[in-house]
């Protein structure tokens, strides 16, 4: 009886240990998760990629320096290519999802669509992919919109600038209306194409784009 006394307490004993390693194991997983800071992936073009600018002076590296000075547990990778158009973001999307696991993907496409005066339902269909995408990957998108100079008529430029709230509403996705809000078309803002912003231009689209991009990391 008494052996069988000893064995029963012995089972019950090594179940229990079992099960407390488990739990213990599944909470410091669980810790180490949440503790993981954030990924912030940009997928954007040449106004996101510092084109002609000097290396760490664009909107993205100084949103970087603003989330480290500000203690956001927050990574950022910027992936963004200058010359890029949504159907090439749509292209590199799934890849960028599964080495990087972003919680947040912010999508600055289009503006080179517009330039090269691409349909702009075929830029519409490929941003409405990358948010699909990017959602079922456990990420939140961002848009971030633009408006292109009239180039192939003001209809075209207008239904280019309203795809980004089109899809928004559809979507339910935040927006950057206009990142390049509030910048006059002068040497101390724009470089001689008159398309890529210096980079004292730059802390302004920063401040147009911050707000959005913080009220997203809150929200996750």
């Amino acid at each position: 009886m008494l052996v069988w006394f000893k064995k029963k307490n012995m089972a019950w004993s090594l179940s229990w240990y079992r099960s407390a390693l488990a739990a213990l194991l599944l909470c410091c997983g669980a810790a180490s998760a949440h503790s993981a800071p954030k990924t912030i992936l940009v997928l954007g073009d040449s106004l996101s990629a510092e084109y002609g600018l000097a290396r760490g002076s664009g909107w993205v590296a100084l949103m970087e320096q603003r989330i480290h000075q500000q203690k956001i547990d927050a990574t950022v990778v910027n992936a963004s290519i200058s010359g890029e158009t949504t159907s090439g973001g749509r292209a590199r999307l799934p890849a960028l999802l599964a080495q990087y696991h972003p919680a947040l993907v912010l999508i600055e496409l289009g503006a080179n669509d517009g330039l090269r005066g691409l349909p702009v339902a075929a830029a519409q269909a490929n941003l409405r992919a990358i948010v699909a995408t990017a959602q079922q990957a456990g990420a939140r998108p961002v848009l971030i919109g633009i408006r292109i100079p009239p180039n192939y008529g003001r209809d075209y430029t207008n239904q280019l600038f309203d795809m980004y709230g089109t899809l928004s509403k559809q979507l339910k996705t935040p927006l950057v209306p206009f990142m390049l809000a509030g910048l006059p078309d002068t040497p101390q803002t724009f470089q001689a194409d008159h398309l890529h912003p210096q980079a004292a231009a730059h802390p302004t689209i920063l401040a147009n784009i911050w707000p959005t991009v913080q009220k997203a990391l809150q929200s996750r």
